[in-house]
């Protein structure tokens, strides 16, 4: 099956957004006497509405609780901590790999235009990508395959010839849904939780050279 295209997913795959997102809720959880569960916080990712930190915080401790003020305090904290992280191990090398081969590349995001696009030219990638796809684009969310398919689209690659590149299941399951192969690369958080089916998983994309990755996606059918 011939590889034309990789499509990157955003939070937890590029950029490890997601685990500062279970430490600050893990600091508010634990100041009410309760503990995150990652098994329930994963439903969050990848998504939108997919879980309700607050509303399980609330009906875990039959505390009264300030949903804004909570907010307020989770975002700052979170972005600070955002701020701190570097690409994902692999990331560049990969992308330039791709991009000596002629494949296209694109982002595929649940998150805001806004958020992934301020973050990609934070670390100097944007001009990497071909094409960004984001819920601002007025598309459904994962696990809904919309997301995907524009990309393709936008790339003008059948689905068939592009590769997800996903940190969360509900990615998986886009992917899944818009008939992509895809390679699982969860955060370390969800080392102990299933997946949905995927073409290959790896603990960081640093795991092969990425020209060896290549060749074995150019491979797989």
């Amino acid at each position: 099956m011939t590889l034309k295209a990789l499509i990157f997913d955003f939070d937890g795959l590029i950029l490890d957004t997601e685990t500062p997102d279970f430490i600050v809720l893990s600091e508010q959880y634990h100041r009410f006497g309760a503990k995150l569960l990652p098994e329930r916080w994963v439903h969050g990712l990848g998504t939108t509405d997919g879980y309700d930190p607050y509303g399980e915080l609330e009906a875990l401790t039959g505390a009264i609780l300030d949903y804004e003020a909570l907010r307020r305090e989770h975002r700052e904290r979170y972005v600070a901590l955002c701020a701190q992280q570097p690409l994902q191990p692999g990331v560049r090398e990969l992308i330039v790999a791709a991009r000596k081969r002629g494949i296209r590349l694109a982002v595929a995001s649940s998150a805001s235009r806004e958020w992934v696009e301020g973050w990609l030219e934070h670390h100097r990638i944007r001009d990497s990508f071909d094409c960004v796809r984001t819920r601002s684009d007025g598309l459904r969310v994962k696990p809904a395959p919309d997301l995907f398919l524009s990309a393709a689209a936008c790339l003008d690659v059948a689905p068939e010839s592009c590769v997800v590149l996903e940190d969360s299941p509900n990615g998986m399951r886009a992917a899944a849904a818009a008939g992509m192969r895809c390679i699982a690369v969860p955060v370390a958080l969800l080392d102990a939780l299933p997946l949905p089916p995927h073409t290959l998983r790896l603990r960081s994309l640093a795991d092969l050279p990425p020209e060896q990755l290549l060749d074995l996606l150019a491979r797989e059918n």
